[in-house]
């Protein structure tokens, strides 16, 4: 049996003692069991950059570029840094000579900002840490974390400056900076710094040492993304001890039924539908799992082709089938929500009902391939 499958049998063995006891009792096992199945849902990437030659680029790894001037040099070195675990005794090393990726080149073009992206993959929600050394730079010293990033012209970025001793958030989209939040903090040149990065949903939260962070950001431009390392002008900068730890992506769609239910239990059954490449009018996600991959019927196909609605109503239930736009108010889905009816219920009331559920799920769609297939 896995480790994780263990963990999950004694809490589910615990909880059994725990069902009759108090209710702040039942009320800690629910936070530990959400605590457990959310870790057993994670996975983690950690970068070692030893396993590629000194001198050469990391493997997976793209050097890409916003801005003007000369793409960035990227190569792996090594460098002393500090270790990560504390040591065993008093006359073990503190420091050792550890991998690290190294931009180096030192075009000192203002606009000028080289990245190093992590090819493989694109990720939600994640945290993403890294130990860097500004080393050097007569215009600038300064590293940083890309994230969500789509391309070289799309995407966020914190970074920290030794020479402006700022740390700072901004995006990046279609090619177009927008305006930074961030603190003043020192952030000393030669020194090993630890930066961080946690996304979760349209949440962003960025730290330096573990100390310094800056305000809870919320933003809808960019829901996934590549990451990657991020420099300015003729920034010489180290990264090592880089780790990735992140939810395992899942179609948006099914995303935003799983947290819609979360916040409106009592809707009897969510179902988001969308017409494919072929015309087929398909079941995305839907809180009632044989739904999902079925066809949809008429007043599917007529709320995404013709953006209209449609309502039905039985002694006990509701139906009201909406359109879901997208950022640019373009019709990319259609939502059959199923309620409680009650006395006096009416098309109308029903339709007032399910609109405002239908407009927090628009608010993280930005086009019709965010949802998946």
């Amino acid at each position: 049996m896995a480790v994780g499958a263990r963990v999950m049998e004694q809490a589910l063995l615990s909880a059994r003692s725990l069902v009759q006891s108090s209710p702040m009792r039942r009320f800690i096992l629910v936070l530990c069991l959400a605590s457990w199945t959310g870790w057993l849902r994670s996975e983690e990437l950690n970068f070692d950059f030893s396993k590629n030659p000194t001198g050469g680029m990391p493997t997976n790894w793209q050097s890409q570029l916003f801005g003007g001037g000369q793409p960035g040099v990227w190569k792996v070195a090594y460098d002393e840094a500090p270790s990560e675990f504390p040591a065993l005794t008093e006359k073990a090393l503190a420091v050792s000579k550890r991998a690290v990726v190294a931009q180096v080149s030192t075009d000192s073009t203002d606009e000028r900002y080289p990245l190093l992206v992590y090819s493989p993959e694109a990720y939600g929600d994640f945290t993403l840490t890294t130990r860097f050394k500004t080393v050097s730079g007569a215009a600038e010293q300064m590293a940083g974390l890309a994230f969500r990033l789509q391309d070289s012209n799309n995407f966020y970025v914190v970074r920290a400056s030794s020479l402006g001793g700022t740390l700072k958030f901004y995006k990046v989209v279609n090619g177009e900076r927008g305006e930074p939040v961030g603190v003043n903090t020192p952030v000393t040149s030669g020194q090993w710094h630890e930066l961080s990065v946690e996304c979760k949903g349209n949440y962003i939260r960025c730290s330096l040492d573990g100390k310094v962070s800056l305000p809870e950001l919320t933003d809808y431009s960019f829901t996934s993304g590549k990451i990657g390392f991020w420099t300015k002008s003729d920034s010489v900068t180290y990264f090592t001890d880089t780790k990735l730890r992140f939810t395992p992506r899942e179609p948006l769609a099914t995303s935003i039924v799983r947290d819609t239910m979360s916040k409106y239990p009592r809707i009897i059954e969510l179902t988001l539908f969308a017409k494919q490449t072929n015309g087929f009018i398909r079941a995305l996600a839907s809180n009632k799992p044989e739904r999902i991959g079925g066809g949809g019927g008429v007043p599917e196909r007529s709320v995404i082709e013709k953006n209209t609605i449609f309502t039905g109503m039985d002694s006990r239930t509701v139906t009201v089938t909406l359109p879901l736009h997208d950022r640019n108010g373009e019709t990319v889905a259609s939502v059959r929500l199923v309620m409680k009816s009650f006395k006096g219920q009416t098309e109308q009331n029903a339709i007032a009902r399910a609109m405002p559920i239908v407009k927090q799920m628009e608010f993280r769609v930005r086009n019709r391939q965010d949802l998946g297939d």
